[in-house]
């Protein structure tokens, strides 16, 4: 198998080699809050293959040729490191940090009665800090993260390489997968990284939430 990579064509597809494509659909509560990931089937790619960008194929996930057709524009736009633009939350024993520019409203972060950010007033709580730390863990795109008190990295949970189709939502890549940029230069690698595949984001080729304003559809 290819080494595992990533590459962007210029206002077209994303070119994946050496990468296990799946399906991770999230898992929901009575109260429709998501809790889990939910491991969906791996899909039939080969090594080698074009995930469409664009959002207008009518082959989704993969690209068939569309973007020419609707003159696709894949600007990208994204920049700076998560370092720079997290903001720092202190809670008990850990600091934990929050991109909002690269969130894309998966809904892990909160339920009907809280939130990431109000528990980090109250994380010294054993079970308070323990569902707050899961809910961390499940955010896709890496907006949320956190680091023990003295540790010099983020605590991240142990995941595949691999790029997974969410059903309406984006390609969630995890295992710090790299992603060559149109320009040739490396986009930040991460265990976690979201990115757009409905073509609306203005964070491209990061995912910005935009999908569910414009009603992007594919279940796979």
């Amino acid at each position: 198998m290819a080494e595992p990579s990533i590459s962007i064509a210029p206002n077209g597809p994303y070119l994946v080699s050496g990468v296990r494509l799946v399906v991770r659909v999230p898992v929901h509560t009575a109260e429709g809050e998501p809790i889990a990931w939910e491991r969906g089937p791996a899909v039939d790619a080969g090594d080698r293959y074009a995930l469409c960008r664009c959002g207008a194929s009518d082959r989704k996930p993969f690209c068939d040729g569309n973007h020419a057709k609707v003159d696709f524009d894949g600007t990208e736009t994204a920049g700076g490191t998560f370092d720079e633009r997290a903001r720092e939350l202190p809670a008990a024993g850990l600091v934990v940090r929050d991109d909002r520019s690269i969130c894309v409203h998966a809904g892990f972060c909160g339920t009907v009665a809280t939130n990431v950010w109000k528990m980090t007033g109250d994380s010294a709580t054993t079970d308070v800090r323990l569902q707050m730390l899961s809910m961390i863990d499940h955010c896709p795109s890496g907006a949320l993260t956190y680091r023990f008190d003295g540790a010099d990295a983020d605590n991240e949970p142990d995941l595949p390489a691999q790029v997974a189709i969410v059903p309406d939502g984006p390609l969630y890549l995890t295992g710090g997968v790299p992603v060559t940029r149109t320009d040739g230069s490396a986009l930040e690698r991460r265990n976690r990284v979201t990115l757009c595949r409905c073509g609306g984001s203005g964070n491209k080729p990061l995912c910005d939430g935009t999908h569910k304003d414009i009603g992007f559809r594919h279940t796979p």
